[in-house]
């Protein structure tokens, strides 16, 4: 059973039932003797004071709001639950309705637990370690403005995979392959493997195809006579401009987050019902 005496809550506040959910629980820990802190965010870029004693954090709102709980958490080992407030949510699988329940498992050591790999995210340029961070969903190489091809090398490792001409790529974990990866036309992963997901975004020859790879390390870079700039993002929320020349080097990270999972639905369920695959037709 794990010990919890700190709980910290992070509530999106453009969740208007963030607050209440949040004051709510707070109440419940507090009969517990748990103590309790609220920090409200508006924006993902929102610095936050995460507390070294926390034993847990809650987030109310949505995929987005995990994210960036994950970066600030995940290298101390401080699990999630992740409540979705949102409409659409892969990662936030637990329903506002079954929070308290979630928790109370928790607290008595019979939750379902999932650790989800972690990216180790670097940027080199001209050898020095100019960038680095940690992603929960993925890292992406991309042109900074709309419909600009970029020219990238890939690498698995120190060989060279080839030359893609393309909006970008992408580099994914198995969480994240329900994001912008799956978009782009990305596999689907359990979310429990470990492996690497390399897809490229509308690339300009039609043989460039999504790559899983499980031991190697990805490093994509940045060609010279670039005609638009280029931009690494993480997770969406964190980025970073690149120059001609940069190597952007991804890789498994030591951190696991841990995750929460709903006590009514699997990941299975959960795909279903996002993706419709009911049989039926959709307009």
């Amino acid at each position: 059973m794990p010990k919890v005496n700190s709980v910290c809550i992070i509530a999106n506040s453009t969740k208007p039932e963030s607050i209440v959910i949040a004051t709510k629980v707070e109440e419940y820990l507090k009969t517990l003797s748990i103590k309790t802190v609220i920090l409200s965010t508006y924006e993902s870029s929102d610095s936050l004071d995460i507390a070294y004693d926390t034993d847990l954090v809650i987030t109310l709102g949505g995929d987005g709001t995990v994210l960036s709980a994950a970066r600030l958490v995940a290298e101390r080992g401080i699990p999630i639950l992740p409540v979705n407030l949102g409409t659409f949510g892969y990662i936030t699988e637990i329903a506002k309705e079954e929070l308290l329940d979630t928790l109370k498992a928790y607290l008595e050591g019979t939750a379902a637990v999932s650790r989800r790999l972690m990216l180790r995210v670097t940027v080199l340029r001209k050898g020095n370690k100019v960038f680095n961070a940690t992603s929960l969903n993925e890292a992406v190489v991309s042109s900074s403005g709309i419909a600009k091809v970029i020219s990238l090398n890939l690498f698995l490792d120190k060989t060279l995979a080839g030359t893609f001409r393309a909006d970008g790529m992408i580099v994914a974990t198995p969480t994240g392959s329900t994001g912008y990866s799956l978009a782009a036309g990305g596999p689907i992963l359990d979310p429990e493997m470990s492996a690497l997901i390399v897809t490229p975004i509308c690339p300009f020859t039609l043989s460039y195809r999504p790559l899983v790879t499980s031991d190697k390390v990805v490093s994509i870079e940045v060609r010279e006579n670039q005609r638009a700039a280029v931009v690494l993002t993480v997770d969406g929320q964190v980025p970073f401009s690149l120059e001609e020349g940069d190597k952007v080097t991804i890789e498994k990270s030591r951190s696991r987050m841990i995750l929460m999972n709903s006590l009514k639905r699997n990941f299975t369920e959960v795909i279903r019902e996002k993706l419709n695959w009911s049989g039926d037709l959709h307009a």
